[in-house]
Formats: structure tokens, sequence, C-alpha cells
């Protein structure tokens, strides 16, 4: 079926919750996990560098998944390969309690991780495909469900280990409940998407200038949420002298500003348009994180680390929304390569900001998320249709 025929039908609200269900599992997944962290490090006997080591199985395992759920999603579309990963994501939430030495645990998060990053992929290829038929910007809300799904996660989470149960049965029964939604779920995903397409552009697989700037943009974003995550409570504590208890409040910050940002990101995009927002996002970040580095004391470091959420939140669904009306290649290999771009920003922030402050301070450091914010703002222009 043709893009003009599918745009003529009636808005799929059914594919559309079955969608937002696949966005709320992959959430409430990664929330149920991060949780019991500390009880599994403590079950193992690890120390935090041991720790450190075998966290690293789930970026790596990410990174394995999102590839390969590109090449599936074009080979038998993105229906079969979001449920697939969708079951295998909530099978393997249990992994990590299994786990008997570091060894096994890095082992359980990589399989763990591809099935995330699989899931990543296929879901936001679905939501590329339902956004088409309803003809108006609905990817925001499904990122904003992801985020609503980790805040549930991580609420359940901490509540059944405040009542004394294990992760093995926690993290199994949260395995079964999330799979329960996914079967629920499943029949009511589009088929196979935009089909002709797909077929037309299968043997233009060299990455164009578009798709490489959307993934610069992607890369960028989820740079700057790294720095932000990792770093923000680190840079209050040190460099701005607040206590242990407001430590975390610019993270905090930063986290309700971005789900906030994501609840509005679909009117704000139909008003202004991909490109307008983009280049909007990427100022109020950039404004953000250079206020929340003047140092003048920790309320205004807060509001500044607000401030870059808000920018934010809405960029990573933009970009993704924008990568599915390229007609540069098949839609599963464009979403991927730009997923793979941010992840790889997402991993790489942390350790550099790490090593710029060695050089010449934490506060100089995180200046770099400015410049990735303005380096949005200038190639915003490649999400025009």
């Amino acid at each position: 079926m043709s893009q003009p025929v599918a745009s003529k039908l009636r808005p799929p609200r059914a594919a559309r919750l079955a969608v937002a269900t696949m966005f709320f599992v992959a959430g409430a997944g990664q929330g149920n996990w991060v949780v019991r962290i500390p009880d599994v490090q403590q079950s193992l006997g690890l120390s935090p560098g041991a720790l450190g080591v075998a966290l690293f199985g789930l970026p790596l395992g990410l990174l394995i998944g999102v590839p390969a759920s590109g090449w599936a999603s074009v080979r038998w579309g993105s229906r079969s390969v979001t449920v697939v990963a969708a079951l295998g994501y909530c099978a393997t939430l249990v992994l990590p309690s299994l786990a008997w030495s570091g060894a096994t645990l890095l082992a359980a998060l990589v399989l763990f991780g591809l099935a995330s990053g699989a899931l990543d992929v296929a879901m936001n290829t679905q939501a590329v495909a339902v956004e088409a038929r309803y003809e108006r910007p609905i990817m925001s809300s499904f990122h904003a469900v992801f985020s609503g799904g980790g805040l549930a996660g991580s609420a359940a989470g901490g509540a059944v280990a405040a009542f004394g149960v294990g992760p093995f049965l926690h993290l199994a029964s949260a395995g079964l409940v999330l799979g329960a939604m996914v079967a629920v779920a499943a029949g009511r995903l589009l088929p196979a998407t935009v089909e002709s397409r797909e077929r037309e552009s299968r043997r233009r697989l060299r990455p164009s200038w578009r798709m490489l700037a959307l993934g610069t943009i992607a890369f960028c974003v989820l740079m700057g949420e790294g720095a932000v995550a990792d770093w923000s409570a680190v840079f209050l504590r040190q460099d701005v002298g607040a206590g242990a208890a407001l430590a975390g409040a610019g993270f905090a910050a930063f986290s309700l500003a971005m789900a906030g940002g994501r609840l509005v990101g679909d009117v704000l995009n139909a008003r202004l348009g991909a490109v307008a927002l983009l280049r909007l996002g990427g100022a109020v970040a950039g404004a953000g994180m250079a206020l929340a580095l003047v140092p003048d004391g920790a309320a205004l470091s807060i509001l500044g680390f607000g401030l870059v959420g808000a920018g934010l939140s809405t960029l990573f669904p933009t970009v993704i929304g924008a990568a599915g009306r390229t007609r540069d290649a098949p839609t599963g290999t464009v979403i991927a390569t730009i997923t793979a771009l941010g992840y790889f920003g997402f991993l790489a922030g942390p350790p550099l900001i790490g090593l710029l402050a060695d050089v010449a301070g934490l506060r100089a450091a995180l200046g770099v998320v400015v410049a990735l914010a303005l380096l949005v703002v200038a190639v915003a222009g490649s999400a025009r249709d």
C-alpha cells in the first residue's frame, strides 16, 4: 500500500496503544532492573570496579542488538521483530539475578542489552508507521510513555525490595507481567510497514548526508543526557558545594523536565515543525547548561539542569520521526543507524567528560554540552521534509 493511500486510513488507535505498551514495557523493565543492582552486587560480592565491568555488558548488548534489529525489521517487518524482541526482553530481565559471578552477570547483561537494543529499533520503526497514518506528530508521546514506564518500574521495584522480596522472584514476576502485556498488545501492531518504499530502497543502503546529520543530532542529544546523568551530582557536590541531599536535585530536575517536555512535545512539533523544534530545544538546552555552570550557587545550577532536560526532551523523538520520513534507505535501517550513533554518544559522553575534567576541571568539561547543543541548532535543517 502506498503512502498516499495509507494516509487516508483512519488513525490506528489500537496500534498506537499497542506501540505505547511496548514503550512502557521497555521503560518498566529497565526501571525494575536498576533498583536491584545494589542487591545483585551484594549477593555476588563484587567490588565497584568489578561491578562496573559487568555493567558494561548492557551497552555492549545494545550495540549488537541495534543493527541486528534494523536488518531484521527490513527483512521480516517491524511487527514480528517488535514482538520477538519484547518477549526476549521480558525473558532476559530475570537473567542478572541468576548470575553467580561477575563474568556470568556480564553475559546476562549482554543478552538483556541485546534484546533491549532490538526492541528499541523495532518499536520505534512501528511508531514511525503509526505516526505516518495519524498525519500529525505523536512520536514524543511514545517516548513520554517510556519515561513513565521507567518511573513506574523503579517505584514498583523499590516497593517490592522494601518488602524483602529477593531479586530473582521480583525480576521473574516483573518479566511475566510485562510479557503478558506484550502478548495482549502484539496482535494490534501494524503489519509490515510501507512495504513498497522498503522494497524500492533496499539497494540504497549507503548513509546519506541527511542520515548522518540526523545521527549527529542523536549523538549530541544522548551524549548530553549521559553527561548530565553521570556528572550533575558530582558537579553540584564538588564544584558548587551542595550537600549530599541536594546533590541529586540537578538530575531530578533534569528528569522531571524531560518527562514533562515529552508530554507536550507533539503539540510543539505540530505547531512549530521539526526544524524549529530542534533549534528551539538545542538553544534551550545550551542556555540551560550555561546557566548551570555559572558559579552562583546551587539554585541556578539546578534550574539550569532542569532547562537542559526541557530542551533535550523532544529532540530524540523528533529525530526518530524525521528519520521515518527519509527516502534514503529502509525505515529500520535508518532508525538503527541513528540509534547506534545516539548510543555511541551516550556511552562516550561520561568518560570523555571525565578525561576533560582531569585537564581543565569539571566546570569547563561540562561546557562540551553547550557546544553539542549549538551543533544541534546548526544541523537542525536536516529534519526538513
